[in-house]
């Protein structure tokens, strides 16, 4: 009989009474007996310790936890989800010795664990039992109502619930809510989380708007890979917890408003080490991503070209590499005994050379992949046409300007990386001068490094460029961080040495004043609209303008040939 919890300092009689715990029987339809409530208070007093049951629904004892003086710390039953609609069937029947109520760590564990019930016996200062307080969770109906009900203090005689009828109504109804609740995205519900850090001396933003920015664009992040946003959370820290992110209490409170939601997954948007998202998914039992993983997951999901689809998979790969170390119960040792020397492969380290062998596989593919492209741009070059490459942040409206430049028809939607694939169209001037006209996947801040490096053989088009357009949200009230964060993601490519023109889009979403002021500092700039035909003509003028040099260039070259 295996006690749970610390042990150490016990006496003998105190080990005895705790194993005397396993032999009760709860019947279904009571929450404790006197026999059950009786043990429990003789092991608690001579512990001196909160003692606990947890009770199966069919009445036999299926662990026995002992705590301290003010909490129980539960087995890990997390990870065994329960069905959706149901409790664990398990109830937590345990003693206060200090007489207190149900605290909110005993409110937390039955609505994160889905237990079936919290039951606690409040003991005076003799040991006596003095009331019983009890809690279970209940089905949210609307925003801002509680998860669960508690019940009491109750004298024990007052204790006359029929348990078994109860937990069964609550799973009928909590059922029936699942089936009548709509979800509007196809990925579920999810609550979003932001931690910022304090101004300190030399920093000149705003936590608060940071926040509030990073956030705005983290939902169209969720939007985009199928996920509703239910909620977000926003704390301001002198520094991020190094287990959980946040503070406890404040993941406590996320939790329940996650129960209160229905809502199955956290995104954080910071990247979490390893350990935290274990942390944090061990404390919810949600699903629990962060900001590089569900961008990851968009890319995946829009990847069409067999070049997009291998980098995606290679920046998953290797952004999965230092987390396949979390602990997996199947872990056993191969190849070791007769037949092999030492104690043979982990399982989990066949996973990792495994993975190690496909990246290294993908690298190939993708690099012969590169060389068919160098190919086709040497092709280009031989024709001697200008390559006009359109940049930006994700959803300034790269694709909706190449369409109204080149009148083509490529895929443009209200969304973040709504382009992947590098998409080419040629644009032909007056007097039978031609360019080509390139559209790449769009730039967000803190793009992850392995995905930048997977995509950055999707950028040798952009290299080759004569002439840059970079495309602006005008309408964007966090416009100048997607400057910066542009700039800066093209001098790390090292693109930031071609000529470029900067075109503020969406120029229509603008006031008088706005579209007026907004031009000063930037030199060779234009307003457009790319849904407005009216306002191509300026980027037309200004390309050609940029290109004539070029195109008078190659004119020459005919004629000095015939010179010859």
């Amino acid at each position: 009989m295996n006690i749970l919890g610390n042990t150490t300092g016990l006496s003998p009689l105190a080990i005895k009474t705790l194993e005397r715990l396993y032999r009760r029987k709860v019947p279904l339809e009571h929450i404790t007996t006197p026999e059950l409530t009786k043990t429990l208070i003789e092991a608690s007093a001579e512990a001196r310790r909160q003692v606990g049951v947890l009770v199966h629904r069919s009445g036999q004892i299926d662990s026995v936890i002992v705590g301290d003086s003010t909490q129980l710390m539960l087995p890990d039953i997390g990870r065994l989800r329960a069905a959706h609609g149901r409790f664990r069937a398990l109830r937590l029947v345990h003693t206060h010795v200090f007489g207190e109520e149900l605290t909110k760590d005993d409110l937390l564990d039955l609505v994160r664990l889905r237990l079936d019930l919290v039951c606690a016996l409040m003991l005076n200062p003799a040991g006596e039992l003095r009331g019983i307080h009890y809690a279970y969770n209940t089905p949210c109906y609307k925003d801002g109502d509680s998860p669960y009900r508690a019940v009491g203090p109750l004298h024990p005689g007052q204790l006359d619930v029929n348990f078994g009828a109860l937990i069964s109504a609550l799973e009928d109804e909590f059922a029936r809510l699942s089936k009548t609740r709509t979800v509007e995205a196809k990925d579920g519900r999810a609550i979003l989380v932001h931690v910022g850090l304090r101004s300190r001396k030399g920093r000149s933003d705003d936590p608060a708007m940071v926040a509030e920015a990073r956030l705005r664009e983290l939902a169209e992040l969720a939007r985009t890979a199928g996920v509703e946003v239910m909620d977000s959370f926003v704390q301001l820290r002198d520094k991020l917890d190094p287990r959980f992110v946040v503070g406890k209490g404040k993941l406590d409170e996320i939790l329940l408003r996650a129960f209160e939601l229905d809502v199955s997954t956290l995104i954080f948007d910071h990247n979490l080490a390893p350990s935290q998202a274990s942390s944090i998914s061990r404390m919810s039992d949600l699903k629990v991503i962060d900001r590089t993983q569900l961008i990851l997951d968009i890319f995946a999901q829009r990847a069409e070209s067999t070049d997009g689809k291998l980098q995606v998979e290679l920046a998953q790969l290797k952004y999965a590499l230092p987390r396949l170390g979390q602990k997996d119960d199947s872990l056993s040792r191969l190849t070791g005994g007769i037949g092999g020397r030492g104690p043979g492969e982990t399982k989990l380290e066949v996973g990792r050379r495994r993975a190690r062998e496909r990246v290294t596989a993908l690298e190939a593919r993708l690099k012969k992949l590169g060389k068919q492209r160098d190919q086709r741009r040497r092709r280009r070059q031989r024709q001697d046409i200008p390559i006009v490459s359109i940049v930006g942040y994700t959803n300034a409206g790269k694709s909706t300007l190449l369409n109204a430049l080149t009148d083509s028809e490529v895929l443009a939607e209200n969304k973040l990386f709504a382009t992947l694939e590098t998409r080419s169209r040629r644009l032909r001037f007056p007097e039978d001068r031609e360019v080509v006209i390139t559209d790449t996947v769009g730039f967000i801040r803190d793009l992850p490094k392995d995905l930048l490096a997977a995509f950055r053989a999707t950028f040798e088009e952009t290299a080759d460029a004569d002439l840059i357009l970079h495309v602006i949200d005008a309408a964007d009230p966090d416009r100048e961080q997607h400057i910066r964060t542009t700039e800066s993601l093209l001098a790390q490519l090292d693109l930031d040495r071609i000529p470029r023109l900067t075109i503020f889009n969406k120029s229509d979403l603008l006031s008088e004043e706005e579209r007026s002021g907004i031009l000063g500092g930037h030199d060779d700039a234009a307003l457009a609209s790319a849904l407005d035909r009216g306002t191509i003509a300026p980027i037309l003028a200004l390309i050609a303008e940029h290109l004539r040099e070029r195109w008078e260039a190659a004119a020459l070259v005919p004629t000095l040939q015939a010179a010859d």
